[in-house]
């Protein structure tokens, strides 16, 4: 089988492509730079090529022949680009990466998008159904690719979208990166009371989604949010990343308001002269905007079970940090995936029951108290 994995050298891309290949699946690449993990996944046996989803000819010779396509490629995190690039890469691209799949008749797609459609959650916990109230124009134009995959779905496109809450794992270039820094001084400045939801999905747990999106059969259309097993208060993901650094750290508090009125004006300052702006809105926003999901649906519908929990994602993804160099501010050129924790859906324990990486396959995660942690679904 032939597998196209848009995208591919990024973070979430290289680590279902390697779970692909593992697999035994002939697997291409497309994506607009080579990213961390290119010499490894080549040297894995993929087949790479350069380019972006907004060249509708090189997206044409990369789906002709492939079974399945998963599509992860996105504009993200690119402060100092005009809004339309985000609208070519996330709508446009997607726009030519779904006409492709339609000609060439693709079994099945797969289109990786956000739970920040949802924006903040005003609910105890959401779902699915929770209202689409995107904060930024990343989230915005990554919904109207949601739209996109949706019409050819109405034509004939057999299609599935995951919306992963927030990603973390080896390679992971941004906030749990930043979130380790700042514990490892010993202390954490916590803007506001930390009693806001976040909710993180391991990486492996998000590979599972992807390769079930792509194999359930009956299922086309719908939309899946994919979380670890619950929720944390910000006070406890960052005792719970101290506790995988094996640091004592101290949380402070301070007011959100003047935070978030500097990060304004800094990006006000930064944006006319093209500067990559040091605090800026979305960036800050992270202590008070409330992200809880109910993961039921694709526990339901996918046979989704998260695998991997947090003390153990984060102790592994810690070490990968240390072991490069990123936590003391020089990473290393030369970067490899660790390896895997799980093996993916399909494998089963003695039993024949899929067993939780890291808390004995019982479903209940150490470090977190009833208070600080919500289980979802």
């Amino acid at each position: 089988m032939i597998t196209l994995v848009t995208g591919g050298t990024g973070f979430t891309g290289s680590h279902l492509v390697r779970r692909l290949l593992e697999r035994g699946q002939h697997v291409r690449v497309l994506d607009n730079q080579p990213g961390l993990f290119h010499d490894d996944l080549k040297a894995m046996g993929a087949q790479i090529t350069i380019a972006s989803v907004t060249d509708a000819k090189a997206v044409d010779q990369a789906v002709e022949g492939c079974e399945i396509v998963q599509h992860t490629a996105a504009a993200f995190r690119k402060l100092n680009v005009p809004a339309q690039h985000y609208w070519d890469v996330n709508v446009e691209g997607t726009r030519n990466i779904c006409d492709a799949c339609s000609r060439y008749n693709v079994r099945r797609l797969v289109y990786c998008s956000t739970q920040g459609v949802h924006g903040h959650v005003a609910d105890e916990i959401g779902n699915e159904q929770s209202p689409i109230a995107p904060a930024d124009y990343y989230q915005e134009t990554k919904y109207e690719g949601e739209k996109v995959v949706q019409e050819f779905v109405q034509n004939g496109l057999d299609a599935n979208i995951i919306r992963p809450t927030a990603i973390y794992g080896p390679g992971d270039p941004g906030r749990f990166l930043i979130l380790f820094k700042l514990v490892q001084r010993g202390t954490f400045h916590m803007f506001g009371p930390g009693t806001s939801h976040y909710h993180p999905v391991h990486i492996e747990n998000l590979v599972d989604s992807f390769e079930l999106a792509a194999e359930k059969e009956g299922i086309t259309g719908e939309a899946f949010i994919i979380g670890d097993d619950h929720s944390y208060e910000l006070n406890a993901l960052v005792r719970e990343v101290a506790r995988a650094m094996d640091r004592d750290v101290t949380i402070k508090h301070w007011p959100f308001a003047p935070l978030r009125a500097a990060a304004v004006v800094c990006e006000a300052m930064c944006k006319p002269i093209r500067v990559t702006p040091p605090l800026f809105p979305r960036r800050v926003d992270w202590f008070k905007q409330h992200r809880s999901f109910d993961i039921s649906k694709a526990r339901n519908l996918l046979g989704y079970e998260p695998r991997v929990d947090l003390p153990t994602g984060l102790k592994q993804t810690g070490e990968w940090y240390r072991q490069y160099g990123y936590l003391e501010g020089h990473p290393q050129r030369e970067v490899h995936l660790p390896p895997s924790l799980t093996e993916g859906p399909g494998s089963e324990s003695e039993n024949g029951v899929h067993a939780r990486i890291g808390d004995g396959g019982d479903g209940v995660h150490g470090g977190a108290s009833g208070t600080d942690a919500r289980r979802t679904g």
